[in-house]
């Protein structure tokens, strides 16, 4: 199916200054955001404590809840309405753990039905300890670093046939960030750097297109987590998940583009690189955008219809893919020409 002419020309490398810019802002709202957080706002999986959902049988306000909590002393908590307004379903988030006990719940029921006047149940309870929320973070940052990595290895060898030389690099990269885990240094820290040695790596080695790729994926992710930051949202496993399939979603479109582009090297030999990359940029859109376009129906329809408990993973999952598509276009690609400009032939 095409719905795109063939021989269309839009000139998209002609706005990759403009798309860059725009690119930079973004990343820099990002990170702005994160530092004025203090870092993602982390759930109970990544913070530790104990979530409760609770329904009542009629409207209450929050300020109510909060005072029958703070009867039974119920630590450092936080009341969010969940779901739509009808239901009079909240969530209630507390630093403490160890309180599903069934005489505990019991309690909680009963100082609730005290301060709101009305029954409540309590729907669910999660319960995460601070080291097993500590531990959840840490592996969540080596899951997606060795992602990055591995998929650098793929492309590598793909695109430039240096599969040993990458799996070299990667195999020391891997085992330079497993002695420093051991020292105790800190996760965050310790993957940014390794991010920053891993793209120096690849300019030294002349690693091109697996350049592209991870800088495009770094994009896509900071942006993902800047706007969870931004919004106030939290910070959960299945947004992790959601990350995750972000990265393979963005590296499939991009991998679409980057095999047009070595294709028509080899095709337009006496062509400049910038009319060979915008060439096959234009013959790869009309499946990128139709990829994009059924996905996101789906993600549109679980967003506004999933409920609240996918609904920050659909909201994750919405802002990847476009702002994977967009990369593929306009962050991956591009990159090839910044490299041939700065001497990297």
């Amino acid at each position: 199916m095409q719905f795109i002419k063939p021989d269309i020309n839009v000139d998209f490398v002609g706005k990759r200054k403009i798309a860059f810019t725009v690119s930079l802002a973004m990343i820099f709202m990002s990170i702005a955001s994160l530092v004025i957080h203090k870092g993602p706002k982390y759930g109970i999986d990544f913070a530790g404590g104990t979530l409760i959902q609770v329904k009542f049988t009629q409207p209450v306000t929050v300020n109510k809840i909060k005072s029958g909590l703070a009867a039974i002393d119920l630590g450092k908590s936080s009341v969010q309405r969940f779901g739509e307004k009808s239901d009079d379903e909240y969530l209630i988030r507390t630093d403490r753990s160890g309180i599903s006990s069934e005489g505990y719940s019991a309690k909680l029921q009963k100082a609730l039905k005290t301060s709101t006047g009305t029954n409540a149940t309590i729907r669910r309870v999660e319960i995460v300890g601070p080291k097993i929320g500590k531990d959840l973070r840490g592996k969540a940052l080596f899951a997606m670093f060795y992602a990055l990595l591995f998929i650098a290895i793929y492309i590598s060898g793909r695109f430039e046939f240096k599969w040993v030389l990458s799996g070299v690099m990667a195999g020391v990269l891997m085992g330079a960030v497993y002695l420093l885990s051991i020292f105790d240094v800190s996760i965050p820290i310790l993957i940014v750097t390794a991010l920053v040695v891993t793209l120096v790596l690849f300019w030294v080695l002349n690693l091109k297109f697996a350049m592209g790729a991870i800088v495009a994926l770094i994009h896509d992710v900071t942006i993902t987590v800047g706007l969870f930051s931004l919004f106030n949202k939290e910070f959960t496993l299945p947004i992790i998940a959601a990350l995750l399939t972000i990265i393979g979603y963005s590296l499939n479109d991009t991998i679409i583009v980057f095999d047009r582009i070595r294709e028509n090297l080899r095709k337009y030999q006496k062509n400049p690189l910038e009319i060979v990359i915008n060439r096959s940029v234009n013959e790869t859109l009309s499946r990128t955008l139709l990829t994009s376009g059924t996905t996101l129906v789906v993600v549109v329809a679980l967003f506004v219809l999933g409920g609240g408990i996918i609904h920050d993973f659909a909201f994750a999952m919405l802002v990847g893919i476009i702002v994977g598509t967009y990369s593929s276009i306009y962050v991956a690609s591009p990159i090839l020409i910044a490299w041939q400009t700065h001497g990297k032939k």
